[in-house]
């Protein structure tokens, strides 16, 4: 009885966020504040608009993904448009910036992060079962602010790092470390102005970039999310290469 009533003392004197959470119960609290496992496994195809900026230039950026694992990125600049793919299995992109206007495989290394993104639910939905490891690190701050670390090791031994907001139980920022070849790709994205599409809480303010240059992120507008549009495989896969223009006739 004494134990009881000191725990409930302690739990008025003390906020919650004060004790120490797991990194189960911080996963169960991030999906909740999402809009709940049953409205995000509701989602079947996600379409994102939006303008990206860097330094001097702009462009339009969209990037259409369905469920279980298919993603397409588009990036528009001066009448052009870079596409990156991933059909579920094989990755394709066209490159018309690098004057490669026909459609090409991707290799391993620009492969590799793509696939990841194109996780449609996230690494933290049924993590047991991607056999993704989840570890609570304790608490940290962003921007001066206080925030719990969480820490996910992907299954092919990449890392992602999320920074929970203590009082919305969002990701406020995400570390990634990619590795390949013994190398490794960092990047960070700062995430914001969070606003429900069909019943999930989605960020429409993203930052980009990498930890050690903060000062060269780009940024990211959501201008819109349309979600549960019919969107055929086809759009995920590669199309074949244009056909060579034959020779002349005189």
């Amino acid at each position: 009885m004494f134990i009881m009533k000191l725990s409930v003392a302690l739990a008025i004197v003390f906020p919650a966020a004060l004790f120490p959470q797991t990194a189960e119960e911080l996963v169960a609290k991030n999906l909740a504040a999402r809009g709940g496992i049953e409205k995000i496994k509701a989602l079947k195809t996600l379409r994102m608009t939006g303008r990206f900026a860097q330094g001097g230039f702009t462009a339009q950026v969209v990037t259409i993904a369905k469920a279980p694992n298919l993603l397409r990125q588009e990036f528009t600049l001066q009448g052009m448009t870079q596409i990156n793919a991933v059909d579920g299995s094989a990755g394709w992109k066209i490159s018309p910036f690098e004057g490669r206007k026909d459609p090409e495989r991707m290799g391993e290394d620009e492969l590799r992060p793509l696939q990841e993104d194109a996780d449609f639910y996230g690494p933290l939905v049924d993590y047991n079962t991607k056999d993704n490891k989840i570890e609570y690190l304790g608490h940290d701050t962003v921007d001066g602010d206080d925030v719990y670390r969480l820490k996910v090791t992907l299954a092919n031994g990449d890392i992602i790092y999320y920074y929970l907001d203590p009082d919305t139980y969002l990701e406020i920022r995400t570390e990634k470390l990619v590795f390949i070849r013994g190398s490794i790709q960092e990047s960070m994205t700062n995430l914001g102005s969070y606003k429900l599409v069909n019943g999930v809480y989605f960020p429409f303010s993203l930052e980009v970039g990498s930890k050690q240059n903060p000062g060269e992120m780009a940024s990211i507008q959501v201008e819109k999310y349309e979600a549960n549009l019919p969107i055929d495989n086809s759009l995920f896969q590669m199309p074949a290469a244009r056909p060579a223009a034959g020779p002349k006739e005189f």
